[in-house]
C-alpha cells in the first residue's frame, strides 16, 4: 500500500489525498486551495495521471474538500465518486455555485486588468465553469453511513458520522493485501459534540493507519460562555450602534446554525426584533437539503422538521436571491443583520458587503469561523486598517467582533478524544489539515498523552504502507 499527500499539507486547505491499495488507486477529497500563498496549486496538473484514478471518494462538501472535482472531471476523470447520501446534493449546490463565482470572477478580472493596462498573477480564465460543475452530477453516487462498499474483491469503503457537518464522514477502507487485512481510516474533518442540527461524531475502535484533521489541534475554543448569550450581546451592542451587522457566512452548516440561534433568540425576546437578511442564494438551497434529509439531523431538530416546524426559520428573516435585491442592502444603514458567503471573504457577496461596510464605525463585522492565513477574513481578524477589495483599497473603522464555539470543527481536546476512542494505537498517525506550527504542535501532544507515532507530512510526499 501506498499513501500520497496532495493537499492540506502542513496548510488547512485544499485536501486531497490519494490510496494505492489492493490494486486500486483511489483518490480521497479533491478540495480547492483558498489560502492565498498557495492559490497557485488549483491551476497545476493533477499529480496523479487522471485515468489512473479508479474512484473519488469525498468525505463532505464543503470546498477545499471538494472544489476541484469540477476540474479533475474537465481534464478526464469519468469514474464513480462515491460519498454520503446528502453530500451529493450539497456538493453539486457547492460546485455549482463556485464555478459560477469562477466565472464572474474572470470576467472582473479580464475588465479590470485591461481598464488598468496590466495583467494579473493567474490567469483570466475560470478555473472551471457552472458547466463544468454540472458535468460531475452525473458521476455520483450516495450511500448510507455503515455500508461497506464494494470497489473491488480486495478493497471496501464504510462511511462513519464525523459529526462536522449535514452529512460529513470518516471513510475506513478496509483491504486485503499479500495475505492481511488493514484498515486505513481518513477522518475528514471532525465536530464537536454536543451541538444542535447535528449528530455527535461516532467513535471508531479500530485502524491501522489513520488521516486526521488538525485544524484546532494547538487550542481549544475559547469559554465565552453559551453561544446563544455572545450572539445576544454582540447583536444588541450592534443595534446600539445603530448600524449593519455583517457576519460573512460558510452558507453549508454555519449559516444555518446561526439561523437556529438567531431565530431562538428571537422567539425568546433575547435580541431586538430587526430584519435578518440571508443574502446567499447557495445558503438558501442548503437550508432546503437539510430540511431534505432530516433523517441525518439530531433527534431535537428531526422531530421539528417532521412535526413540519422548520427549525430555521422565523418572522422577520428574508432569504436574498436575486443580486438586484442584494445590491438594495448595500443602501441600507441598518440597524439590521446580513449573513452572506464567504465565510473566509474569499468571494461571493459579503466582499460586496464588506465594500459598502468596513468604512462605516457604526457597522460591526462579526466573525463565527476559522479564517484561513492569507484570506481577508484573517486580514480583518488580524487588525488591518486597509484592505483590498475588488481592487480597490478600502479603509477599515467598523468594528470587528469575534464568536468562540461556533466553529464545525473539535478542538484539542476533542480531537484526543476522538483518538482516545480506538482500542489501540495504529502503526502511524498523519496530521493533516491545519497550519505547520498547528498540526507539529497536536504531533507533540500526542505524542506526550497517547505516545503513538505521528508524521505530519509535506505537500506531495509518499508514504508507503508496510
Amino acid at each position: 500500500m501506498r499513501l500520497h499527500f496532495l493537499g492540506a499539507n502542513r496548510q488547512v486547505t485544499g485536501s486531497r489525498y490519494l490510496l494505492e491499495a489492493g490494486g486500486l488507486k483511489i483518490m480521497i477529497d479533491c478540495g480547492m486551495f483558498q489560502e492565498r500563498r498557495f492559490l497557485e496549486r488549483n491551476w497545476e496538473t493533477s499529480p496523479i495521471p487522471i485515468k489512473e484514478i479508479d474512484y473519488v471518494l469525498l468525505t463532505h462538501a464543503h470546498l477545499d474538500h471538494v472544489g476541484l472535482l469540477p476540474r479533475l472531471v474537465a481534464q478526464g476523470y469519468d469514474r464513480p465518486v462515491i460519498t454520503v447520501e446528502p453530500t451529493v446534493k450539497l456538493a453539486e449546490i457547492i460546485m455549482r455555485d463556485s464555478g459560477g463565482i469562477q466565472e464572474e470572477d474572470a470576467a472582473y478580472k479580464r475588465k479590470r486588468h485591461k481598464r488598468e493596462g496590466r495583467r494579473g498573477p493567474y490567469p483570466e480564465i475560470p478555473l472551471y465553469t457552472e458547466e463544468d460543475a454540472e458535468d460531475v452530477t452525473p458521476l455520483m453516487q450516495g450511500v448510507p453511513y455503515h455500508e461497506a462498499v464494494k470497489l473491488n474483491g480486495n478493497v471496501t469503503a464504510t462511511f462513519y458520522e464525523a459529526g462536522h457537518i449535514l452529512g460529513s464522514a470518516c471513510i475506513a477502507f478496509d483491504v486485503r493485501e499479500n495475505g492481511k487485512n488493514r484498515r486505513v481510516l481518513f477522518s475528514g474533518d471532525i465536530g464537536q459534540w454536543d451541538t444542535p442540527l447535528l449528530n455527535d461524531p461516532e467513535s471508531i475502535t479500530q485502524a491501522d493507519y489513520i488521516v486526521m484533521e488538525s485544524t484546532y489541534g494547538d487550542r481549544n475554543h475559547k469559554e465565552a460562555g453559551p453561544i446563544q448569550d455572545q450572539i445576544a450581546q454582540v447583536v444588541r451592542k450592534a443595534v446600539g450602534h445603530r448600524g449593519n451587522l455583517i457576519i460573512p457566512t460558510f452558507a453549508l452548516e454555519r449559516a444555518q446554525e446561526l439561523l437556529f440561534h438567531i431565530g431562538q433568540l428571537m422567539n425568546n425576546n433575547g435580541i431586538p426584533k430587526i430584519p435578518v437578511y440571508l443574502d446567499s442564494p447557495m445558503a438558501i438551497d442548503v437550508t432546503k437539503v437539510f430540511n431534505r434529509f432530516c433523517q441525518y439531523l439530531d433527534e431535537e431538530t428531526r422531530c421539528k422538521v417532521e412535526a413540519d416546524f422548520s427549525a430555521l426559520s422565523f418572522p422577520g428573516l428574508k432569504m436574498v436571491r436575486r443580486v438586484e435585491d442584494s445590491r438594495v442592502l448595500n443602501e441600507s444603514r441598518g440597524p439590521a443583520i446580513i449573513l452572506a458567503s464567504s465565510g473566509m471573504c474569499t468571494g461571493g457577496r459579503i466582499k460586496h458587503h464588506l465594500k459598502f461596510n468596513l468604512g462605516s464605525p457604526e457597522s460591526t463585522i462579526l466573525f463565527v469561523g476559522y479564517q484561513a492565513e492569507g484570506t481577508l477574513g484573517r486580514q480583518l481578524l488580524d487588525g488591518a486598517r486597509e484592505v483590498r477589495i475588488h481592487g480597490r483599497m478600502i479603509k477599515v473603522h467598523a468594528r470587528k467582533e469575534q464568536i468562540f464555539g461556533l466553529s464545525a470543527h473539535a478542538d484539542r481536546d476533542d480531537l484526543l478524544r476522538w483518538l482516545g476512542g480506538f482500542h489501540q494505537a495504529p502503526s502511524r498517525l498523519f496530521l493533516t489539515h491545519g497550519e505547520e506550527s498547528v498540526s507539529l504542535s497536536f504531533a507533540d501532544s500526542v505524542r506526550a498523552e497517547l505516545e503513538w507515532s505521528v508524521d505530519v507530512p509535506e505537500y506531495g510526499q509518499t508514504f508507503e504502507l508496510a
